[in-house]
């Protein structure tokens, strides 16, 4: 079997899930170029094969995926207008599978998008394969047949980091330490001035031992101050020792389809803070069970939250961390890759 995944910004996690599915079948991957603001590391390994879009033109990219020959063709949303004119090439020859992790909010825009969809989408894709039920309710309503949508398009790479919550376990490093822990980009739209402003607020209202690291890059310029420590962008790999002195994650977006970051610290048994625009918080996040959740945009409500954690006993602190682990093993490479299989099968 090969599958070709026309993708836009490739990130190292969606490679893990890959090589999983590699193991039953030849992948393909035509990407855009690497961005500049999160510039993760790519090795090819044993069936997979990258290309990088930008090295082809569009008649050439027609050629490649004719001297393929794929059995099944994966769309990353349709922002692409040539990966649109591709699979619509493919359409009711073989599965072409589009890929939406955009939240159902009913806006115009959205309604429009569902009335012309049946001249647009339904015309190039007969899947639909998206994260979670938020997703589930806007692909249903272009168009998209219950039997023809996957749940789970976003996964982790979980190996790496159950084995960085069994470091965490062994020796307590986390709960010693008392540190809030943000990884995302520095924009605006990341709720970071109200994090930022939050906490500081908090540690004049209220002195404690809790620091902030934040771990990123972007438009942004964070705080100069004792407390709030700026590393710049980390590869996955390199992450491991940040995490075994980090006790919290917190991510306050404004605006967040899903987010993979919460599943990677919630398998490395981060309690979690999240505000209420994050998507996946949806599968990841059991407020008052291993985390907290707040209004998007909203300071008081942020700080409010993490004034809950720096109060929690490290039993509590510990509790959270095992269940943040126990909800992430939901989802895996593992089922991702049977995802593919589904469709390829015609369940």
């Amino acid at each position: 079997m090969k599958v070709v995944f026309l993708y836009t910004e490739l990130a190292a996690y969606f490679l893990k899930c890959c090589e999983t599915l590699a193991k039953q079948a030849e992948i393909h991957i035509i990407r855009w170029p690497v961005n500049k603001e999160a510039p993760f590391d790519f090795n090819e390994n044993d069936g997979i094969k990258l290309y990088t879009k930008s090295a082809y033109s569009f008649k050439e990219l027609k050629a490649l995926l004719h001297s393929i020959q794929p059995d099944v063709l994966v769309c990353s949303g349709w922002i692409d207008k040539e990966y649109l004119k591709l699979c619509k090439q493919y359409f009711r020859k073989i599965p072409t599978v589009l890929t939406c992790d955009t939240h159902w909010k009913g806006s115009l825009k959205q309604y429009l998008a569902v009335l012309i969809s049946r001249f647009t989408l339904q015309r190039i894709f007969s899947h639909a394969w998206v994260p979670g039920e938020i997703q589930t309710k806007y692909v249903l309503k272009l168009g998209f047949k219950a039997n023809r949508i996957q749940k789970g398009f976003y996964c982790c790479d979980l190996d790496l980091f159950n084995q960085i919550f069994r470091k965490r376990s062994e020796k307590d490093f986390a709960l010693s330490t008392k540190r809030f822990l943000y990884i995302g980009r520095y924009y605006d739209f990341k709720g970071l001035p109200e994090l930022w402003t939050a906490f500081l607020e908090l540690q004049q209202e209220e002195p404690n031992e809790w620091e902030l690291w934040c771990l990123g890059t972007g438009s942004l310029e964070g705080p100069d101050h004792k407390k709030v420590k700026h590393f710049g962008f980390i590869q996955p790999k390199d992450l491991e020792p940040i995490l075994l002195l980090s006790t919290v994650f917190v991510l306050p977006s404004r605006f967040e389809p899903w987010a993979v970051v919460v599943h990677e610290m919630a398998a490395a048994g981060f309690p979690l803070v999240l505000s209420n625009a994050v998507g996946a918080g949806e599968k990841f996040l059991k407020v008052g069970d291993n985390g907290f959740m707040f209004a998007a945009g909203d300071k008081n409500a942020l700080k409010m939250q993490l004034k809950k954690v720096i109060h929690l006993s490290e039993i509590q602190l510990k509790q959270m961390s095992e269940q943040s682990h126990r909800l992430a093993q939901e989802i895996n490479p593992g089922l991702w890759s049977q995802c593919v299989m589904n469709i390829y099968n015609g369940n």
